[in-house]
């Protein structure tokens, strides 16, 4: 069966990881001002996830989204991850700062994905999501097909859900879900940016074919794409020299062209028709500033075949 062919989320999701403390603590204060920011200046669609804070972006966005119509906004969150209290949890636990005392516990099971919207919806103060997606499933593709999938599909058919999918780093598994399932989105990180389009040969193809919606998360590759120069991160973690070198370059180009490389790489992916939105992970009002900012800049169309030589190869390794 082929998948809907159109999603509310477009042109641009904001992530929610960073309200989560992703890499530093944040106040709630602090992300209500960001949160009202992107709101002012017409961001409607909004992701989030258990993972993120161990369910502290959950709350936050959800205060948040509470005192909007909700006619007027999209939200996705995740299932994948139960949250459990836990007094002995180290601050700082997967990259996330300032958070509560909870652990994460992985769980696929049909019953775990009952469990995991239920907690969602209770710590967003929420009636419904709009987007459901199975998240970083790829070493566990046997029970989220088998057992994940089948409940949110349930859900949908209910109308509890508007939409399912999977949210992923790894461009093979989401395409096996495209195929085997009957998932209207994908959210794929890292995957397809100016430095990695390896998400190009096979899932993006796989995604127009049977109409499922991408939205593509990452497009900084965790900072490489952001400023070489001083971020040297790829896939949160230290990157290769041929990767620092390959993005330097990148940055060398635009700047010829007088554009930025962060501008480049916002809307790389925005310029795939098979893309349907772009997901931001900016979290402050600097950031957000910036994103539109590069966002609206003019980037000359010889630009992107000079960026194209510098990519990695197409199906070549990403790491």
């Amino acid at each position: 069966m082929t998948a809907a062919t159109t999603s509310p989320f477009r042109p641009l999701v904001l992530g929610g990881a960073s309200f989560g403390g992703l890499f530093k603590p944040v106040t709630d204060e602090h992300v209500a001002a960001a949160l009202e920011f992107a709101w002012d200046n017409g961001v409607r669609a909004f992701d989030t996830a258990p993972h993120y804070g161990v369910g502290l972006s959950e709350e936050r966005v959800g205060a948040f989204l509470a005192t909007k119509p909700r006619d007027e906004f999209v939200l996705s969150t995740k299932v994948g991850r139960l949250l459990v209290d836990d007094p002995d949890a180290v601050d700082g636990t997967d990259a996330f700062f300032g958070t509560p005392r909870r652990s994460r516990v992985l769980d696929y099971s049909a019953d775990g994905v009952s469990r995991s919207v239920e907690a969602s919806l209770e710590r967003l103060g929420l009636d419904r999501v709009d987007l459901l997606l199975i998240h970083d499933a790829e070493d566990h593709m046997t029970q989220a097909i088998g057992e994940a999938y089948p409940a949110l599909d349930r859900m949908r058919a209910e109308g509890l859900v508007g939409g399912i999918g999977v949210g992923m780093n790894d461009a093979a598994a989401a395409r096996t879900f495209v195929e085997e399932t009957d998932i209207d989105h994908v959210m794929i990180a890292g995957r397809y940016s100016l430095l990695d389009r390896s998400a190009e040969v096979d899932l993006l193809p796989a995604c127009a074919r049977r109409g499922v919606a991408v939205l593509v998360a990452g497009v900084f590759n965790s900072g490489l794409l952001a400023d070489p120069r001083k971020q040297a991160t790829f896939n949160y973690a230290e990157a290769p020299v041929e990767l620092v070198e390959r993005a330097v370059a990148m940055q060398r180009a635009c700047e010829k062209h007088g554009v930025g490389l962060r501008a480049a790489a916002l809307q790389f992916s925005a310029r795939n028709p098979a893309v349907t939105a772009v997901v931001s992970g900016a979290g402050s009002i600097t950031s957000l500033t910036d994103t539109f900012t590069q966002l609206s800049a003019d980037l000359p169309e010889e630009l992107w075949a000079e960026l194209d030589q510098l990519a990695l190869p197409v199906g070549g390794p990403a790491r």
